[in-house]
């Protein structure tokens, strides 16, 4: 960060000198800090949506077993009576350390790689072009789901646990740092990035289709004269869109990569390796998911995936734009 001060900063830009961009570091602080607010609102959402997406795992779809939980409104419900707030907000803390690493990541670095890839095919680096608006969320939120893919681990296996009504294999931990010394201790350092390949290949789903998404929105909407493109209707309704968007665009990776997660560990009898007991990657899950429980299985929990995907992608690009439009008065580039 440059160590102008602020004040000299606006006179800078008073006097017609070129806008200072965020830097790298800058812009990712802003993600994630984005993130976390977003998270602390719809991590209850997630903790519902994990544990329909393992009721019921690997069983097929018109067997007489008697489901845990009916609905979403039913694990609310079910978890506040016998588990409390706590239960609800189960695997909060590991959520804000894979919110920052996640968002700061995607929302930090979106804009620097898109400019390379339009700079790469002799376009304007500022221009919104489709192919590489989605890669460019593409390749962001890979680097975001191998970074965070250890705390999303914890979290989906906290998440899962119930001491009341269990679904699932279950995991306990007492807290983040017991959870990462027994997955270590069991699995090595390897272990905390068990499932990562699902991480990849749900975070590209969203990541791929949601600045896009919402750029696009934006875009539309500020093209027609309907909304002012500096507003925060502006923000709140091209995230709205997004949200949609990233729901539809996420939903089967998202039940494959809580399973995966999730499943318990085996030794291999012929390898002498730990392995996940039911799948060996995102593909074999789908397939053996779409086998048992019909191809509905990889909607499950697809309510709560939306009450917690549309408020959290909402929450999240409006808090960035918020957020970015602060820290830029704040040294004096805005």
């Amino acid at each position: 960060m440059s160590g102008t001060p602020p004040a000299a900063k606006a006179e800078q830009m008073a006097a017609g000198q070129p806008r200072i961009p965020l830097t790298l570091p800058e812009s990712f602080m802003i993600g994630g800090l984005a993130g976390c607010a977003a998270v602390t609102v719809t991590n209850v959402a997630e903790t519902m949506k994990t544990r329909l997406q393992l009721q019921g795992e690997l069983v097929k779809a018109d067997a007489n077993v008697e489901k845990v939980y009916k609905n979403v409104f039913d694990v609310f419900k079910k978890t506040w009576k016998n588990e409390g707030i706590r239960g609800l907000q189960r695997g909060l803390f590991p959520a804000y350390g894979y919110q920052i690493l996640l968002n700061g990541s995607r929302l930090g670095f979106y804009e620097p790689v898109r400019h390379v890839l339009n700079r790469a095919i002799g376009r304007n680096p500022d221009d919104v072009i489709f192919g590489t608006a989605i890669t460019a969320g593409a390749i962001t939120g890979c680097i975001g789901a191998c970074l965070g893919s250890p705390l999303f681990l914890i979290k989906a296996r906290m998440q899962a646990y119930s001491p009341a009504l269990p679904v699932g294999t279950q995991h306990y931990y007492r807290n983040s740092y017991d959870a990462m010394q027994k997955i270590v201790a069991t699995d090595g350092v390897r272990g905390l990035w068990r499932g990562v390949s699902a991480a990849i290949l749900r975070t590209c789903c969203g990541s791929a289709v949601q600045l896009p998404s919402y750029n696009y929105t934006k875009t539309v909407l500020s093209n027609y004269g309907i909304i002012d493109p500096n507003s925060f209707w502006m923000y709140m309704a091209a995230s709205s869109v997004s949200g949609v968007v990233v729901c539809a665009a996420m939903q089967p990776a998202d039940t494959v990569l809580t399973r995966m997660y999730n499943q318990p560990i085996i030794v291999d009898p012929v390898t002498g390796k730990r392995r996940g007991a039911l799948y060996t990657n995102p593909f074999d899950c789908l397939w053996k998911t779409a086998k048992t429980e019909g191809v509905l299985g990889w909607y499950k929990g697809t309510t709560a995936h939306f009450l917690r995907i549309a408020p959290h992608t909402i929450i999240t690009l409006v808090a960035n734009e918020l957020i970015g439009k602060e820290y830029k008065k704040w040294t004096g580039r805005g």
